[in-house]
């Protein structure tokens, strides 16, 4: 529920909302709004597939500081220049509720140690258990992972199997 297609609820009547200048500041009210956390993306281009009806908001300027997404500036509702493929999105830190099968900590080195299937993935050298560098089990001994396009997406996984949101 904290992450997706961003819809508002205007004249008894679900739309999107238009990529157009959409950034971390308009997501960040969005996430606080749903009380989902934190924003740790802000996509576009229809990211979370094409929504269809009504395009409710275009060029929505948020200061970051609003309650909700209705009290930011934008063009007016139902003004647009927009189709869905611009439909927004968000990624919020918080709402996650995928456990893992087994997971063990160990709290003096705040590594922890996740066997979720065949996979075993744990965070080491970080402040607390829910952060560090990643590293992964192979062939009975660990590795790090390549940051190489490494993205938000990626990490909110390594975050959802560690269940630390």
């Amino acid at each position: 529920r904290c992450a997706g297609r961003v819809e508002v609820f205007y004249e008894n009547q679900w739309g999107t909302v238009c990529d157009d200048h959409w950034d971390l500041e308009d997501a960040g009210v969005v996430c606080r709004q749903l009380g989902c956390g934190s924003v740790l993306s802000a996509p576009g281009a229809g990211h979370f597939r094409a929504g269809y009806g009504p395009i409710w908001l275009d060029d929505v300027n948020c200061t970051g500081v609003e309650v909700a997404l209705s009290y930011c500036r934008t063009k007016g509702w139902g003004k647009n220049n927009c189709h869905h493929g611009e439909d927004a999105g968000v990624v919020c830190s918080g709402g996650f509720h995928g456990a893992p099968l087994v997971s063990s900590i160990d709290s003096s080195s705040h590594t922890t140690d996740i066997h979720a299937g065949p996979a075993e993935l744990r965070l080491v050298n970080g402040p607390n258990r829910c952060s560090g560098r990643v590293e992964v089990m192979h062939d009975h001994q660990w590795g790090t992972v390549c940051d190489d396009d490494w993205s938000f997406p990626d990490a909110s996984v390594v975050c959802r199997q560690l269940g630390c949101g």
